[in-house]
């Protein structure tokens, strides 16, 4: 009886206890497991998780007879969202001798055959394979090589079934340029993913035979270096640790264009700055920005170069007919020739004035035939000052200069304004009496008149004949327009700037790259022309014909959207061979990925990386680089106000 009323008074004391509720240790495979796999279909399978995916497997089904590093499958590991496993598994030496010798004396009894047949190609084929197995055999006897089985099993992800298909294909395609053969695991999905996780279970077994020479191929050990062997230091490559040396023009490269995309305060200008300053110091190359910020100003001053500010109070005019001849290399004799293209500059002007007609409201009243009376006053304008494609038509008699013997003394000519463009569209409108027009010829003469001087025009600071000229050989101009209004002035001050540009900057370079100096235009807040669409066709052209003149021309914008979902800007981003992403904002990285074809691994990259850091593409090599510019650099290039005002503050 006490035993049994000890037993009771000590469960009684237990269930006064706390419960302690034991947890089970889940294993791996219930850790990498998603919430279910749908694995009805013979060629697929659906991953159901927090977004539905989809997977299929492949195989390697054939191999070429020589391979090499690191090619053989160096389209299947850096494909994008993909996933490759080997196994491999070494052939004793004892079963490889066994298996050579069988191998040779088949071959032996085949080539005596051939012989008996009198094909003599065959022949000669097989007793190649067998001088080779015979050697292989002689060198893993020797202890120089060693046979090896290895199975390849990849599986490629997709958000749907169509983008699944696709990259099935080019995969294939791909693979194919090695002569490396994938066949889909067809009714075996389901083994080869699991095949294809970190458990390290063949399931497959498609096995081919390597050798220790063949068998090193396969090994992904590489890493996408970015670099050329000249240029500037731009950053670090954060898998390798290595410096990455770039050039902005170096050879291999299809155009000098870049494009730099990023958020708000993820480092692009101090990014744009450090290249800036590398390159102007260490390989001369000259850059040019458009800046609408006010951030390199202080770049500017420091690099010895020159500040332009364009405001509605600053005397500095930039005069949109400015027009400069060209130098153009003969295609038959190669020799360069100067030539003046009027009907371009016409073109040029004509679009600048009707995003001025549109106005910030981009107003539906401005059409074709608003574009025709615009253009052929433009053509007027020319014409009445005897400017022809004849650059000698440029000049004029010298009023002042001195004549040295026959030659006469030669000036410019004043170009045309926007002020007397416009006084011939007041003429043209009295003098017009077809009804058409009219409606055209009122609606112009309403909307232009606040970018004529002489009406007192509120944005009439690109009225007038131009103040400023672009010297040759300064390291760094800076124009600025951060002081003109942001939603209209600043776009259409950045497209007016951009065909002066042209004229003055870019057109001047040769054509020749051994006389040709090194340029770059930068297009800083480049979203800002977007809904303009003559701005964004000036910019595919700028982009376009840049190259030739061997000048660089680097687009900084935040939103990659704003460019992927404008069909028309696209052509900036197929003629950019290089590409900056800095951190981005998440509702971003599924246009990033549709674009680039980006791994999930780069994409969450590109998300949660610190500011500074980004993936750097050129051509078809990506790395994940670092900037990090020096002490001194960061005097001027931080943009930061906070960390301005704290400097500010020690000092």
């Amino acid at each position: 009886m006490r035993k049994k009323q000890k037993e009771q008074e000590a469960l009684q004391e237990e269930n006064k206890q706390p419960k302690r509720t034991l947890l089970r240790k889940k294993n791996i495979k219930e850790l990498i497991a998603p919430s279910g796999i749908d694995a009805r279909d013979i060629d697929h399978l659906e991953i159901i998780s927090n977004t539905k995916r989809y997977a299929r497997s492949f195989f390697v089904s054939s191999l070429p007879r020589m391979a090499a590093f690191p090619e053989l499958f160096r389209e299947m590991y850096l494909f994008g969202d993909i996933n490759t496993s080997v196994y491999i598994r070494p052939i004793a030496e004892s079963q490889s001798q066994n298996d050579l010798n069988k191998v040779i004396n088949e071959l032996e009894v085949e080539r005596i055959t051939a012989t008996d047949r009198g094909n003599i190609n065959r022949e000669s084929i097989i007793a190649q394979k067998k001088a080779e197995a015979e050697h292989f055999r002689d060198e893993i006897a020797a202890g120089f090589n060693k046979l090896y089985e290895a199975s390849v099993v990849a599986t490629i992800f997709a958000y749907n079934k169509e983008d699944l298909d696709r990259y099935t294909k080019l995969l294939s395609t791909a693979m194919s340029k090695t002569l490396v053969g994938i066949k889909s695991a067809w009714g075996l999905q389901e083994e080869a993913f699991q095949s294809n996780l970190p458990l390290m279970n063949d399931k497959m077994k498609r096995m081919h035979t390597f050798d220790r020479n063949s068998m090193g191929t396969v090994f992904p050990f590489t890493t996408s270096e970015v670099g050329h062997p000249t240029g500037v230091p731009i950053g670090f490559n954060k898998q390798t640790g290595v410096p990455i040396l770039f050039d902005n023009f170096h050879s291999s490269l299809t155009n000098y264009n870049m494009v730099i995309f990023a958020k708000s305060g993820a480092g692009k200008s101090v990014t744009m700055k450090t290249l800036i300053s590398r390159s102007s110091v260490l390989m001369g190359i000259e850059s040019l920005a458009l800046d609408a910020e006010g951030e390199y100003t202080i770049v500017a001053e420091s690099l010895g170069g020159v500040n332009v500010v364009i405001s509605p109070t600053s005397k500095t005019v930039i005069n949109l007919f400015d027009i400069e001849p060209e130098r153009v290399k003969d295609e038959i004799t190669g020799r360069e020739r100067v030539i003046l293209s009027v009907e371009n500059k016409v073109e040029d002007v004509t679009q600048a004035l009707l995003t001025m007609a549109k106005g910030s409201t981009r107003s539906q009243e401005v059409n074709e035939l608003t574009k025709q009376l615009i253009a052929e006053l433009v053509s007027e304008e020319y014409e009445k000052l005897g400017i022809t494609n004849d650059p000698n038509s440029l000049y004029q008699a010298s009023q002042t200069g001195i004549a040295r013997g026959d030659m006469l003394a030669k000036e410019r000519k004043p170009m045309p304004t926007i002020g007397s463009w416009y006084k011939s569209l007041e003429r043209k409108a009295r003098e017009n009496t077809i009804d058409t027009y009219k409606n055209h010829y009122s609606y112009l003469l309403k909307v232009m008149r606040q970018y004529v001087r002489e009406l007192n025009g509120q944005m009439a600071y690109f009225d007038g004949q131009s103040t400023f000229e672009l010297l040759d050989g300064v390291p760094f101009i800076n124009l600025d327009i951060s002081q003109l209004e942001e939603r209209f002035a600043r776009p259409l001050a950045q497209q007016i700037l951009m065909s002066w540009i042209w004229e003055k900057y870019v057109k001047k370079n040769s054509e020749d790259r051994t006389k040709a100096s090194k340029k770059r235009v930068i297009v800083d807040e480049a979203w800002m022309l977007l809904p303009f669409d003559e701005a964004v066709d000036f910019l595919n052209k700028m982009a376009r014909r840049a190259r030739k003149r061997n000048v660089s021309l680097a687009i900084i914008s935040q939103r990659f959207q704003d460019f992927y979902e404008k069909a028309e800007a696209q052509a900036v981003l197929t003629s950019s061979d290089t590409k900056l992403f800095l951190a981005q904002d998440k509702s971003e990285i599924q246009y990033l990925k549709e674009v680039f074809k980006l791994s999930e691994g780069e994409a969450n990259f590109l998300v949660t990386c610190q500011r500074g850091e980004g993936l750097l593409k050129v051509g078809q090599d990506t790395a994940i680089l670092k900037i990090t510019p020096t002490r001194k650099e960061f005097e001027f290039v931080e943009t930061n106000l906070n960390q301005l005002a704290k400097k500010n503050t020690e000092q």
